[in-house]
């Protein structure tokens, strides 16, 4: 099943995703909700950011091929970071380019979306607790990764955080193939089987620290390709059972 949340002139709904149409729905995604009679054309709609979270945790250093490419060494816990919602933008919306940038770096990644509000899970339990998986972009201005010593100002730029096209149920976290592709190019690929710390790791870890609310995201790691986009570009951020993220990128005016 794909959730999609999505408007249609001056309405905001949720709806499934199914081929052409988009199937309304009352209710809550994390809950009960009921399948209305109200169908919509993919064509007549707009998709805003599938879910509405209080916060997006985002893990670094998670594929072994991206830690190889920056010569890190492998960590022993994750390291983590947390995005303003200030970067959160729909499919299809501009990434805009810093005016201070000096080098912006696209990263693909599978997002995790929670369900429940939780704390303290167990790994066994973790999965229990998910709704289900969208594509994520981690935009980075690479440089000031390294002259601040810390990720907030790099990570945090409006815009900084796409995701979407949908909240995809029922997919196997740790059998997933997360591809990047910019203007048509493919410079990502990495396979979930291939984290260091697996999803219901990093649901169990990250709990243990704060509480997570139905509609939060944690962004899984990028795999190896990371690279830098400029104003007119076109990012797209594929992955199997749930679809492509697509966002042009422009300047800050």
């Amino acid at each position: 099943m794909k959730f999609v949340r999505f408007q249609r002139e001056d309405r905001i709904g949720y709806g499934i995703w199914e081929d052409d149409l988009i199937r309304e729905i009352s209710g809550s995604i994390y809950g009960d909700f009921e399948v209305s009679s109200l169908k919509h054309k993919f064509s007549e709609v707009r998709l805003l950011p599938p879910a509405e979270p209080t916060k997006i945790i985002c893990v670094g250093l998670n594929f072994r091929s991206h830690i190889e490419e920056l010569g890190d060494k492998i960590p022993e816990f994750p390291s983590h970071f947390i995005k303003p919602l200030t970067t959160i933008i729909s499919p299809e919306d501009p990434i805009l380019y810093p005016r201070v940038a000096k080098r912006v770096d696209y990263e693909g990644e599978l997002g995790v979306v929670i369900k429940n509000r939780i704390k303290d899970v167990s790994i066994e339990e973790a999965l229990n607790h998910v709704l289900g998986y969208t594509c994520f972009n981690d935009i980075t201005e690479r440089t000031l990764t390294r002259v601040q010593g810390q990720l907030t100002r790099a990570k945090g730029f409006d815009t900084f955080a796409p995701f979407g096209p949908c909240i995809s149920t029922g997919l196997d976290p740790a059998n997933l193939t997360v591809r990047t592709f910019l203007n048509k190019k493919m410079v990502q690929e990495g396979w979930t089987g291939e984290l260091v710390f697996p999803v219901p790791f990093l649901i169990h870890y990250l709990s243990q620290c704060m509480t997570l609310f139905p509609g939060d995201i944690i962004s899984t790691g990028t795999p190896g390709g990371i690279g830098p986009m400029n104003p007119g570009d076109v990012v797209e951020v594929t992955i199997e059972g749930i679809g492509t993220l697509r966002n042009p990128v422009k300047n800050h005016y």
